[in-house]
């Protein structure tokens, strides 16, 4: 998801996709810390876009 289509969702929206997202950077270290991932740069991926979801938050509620 890029930042524009993100500002285009609602708070409640993008805070359901951070949970979401907590949950599978979950199941990715504990995949991790068994030797079954196989592609670690996912896990940075998905922190980079929990980040950047709570940014556009963040602007959002500023913006009321």
């Amino acid at each position: 998801m890029k930042i524009k289509e993100m500002r285009d969702h609602t708070i409640e929206e993008l805070e359901s996709k951070v949970i979401s997202l907590r949950k599978d950077l979950f199941d990715l270290r504990i995949k991790k810390a068994t030797y079954k991932l196989e592609n670690t740069s996912d896990i940075s991926k998905k922190r980079r876009m929990i980040a950047q979801i709570k940014t556009v938050i963040q602007q959002k509620q500023l913006l009321k």
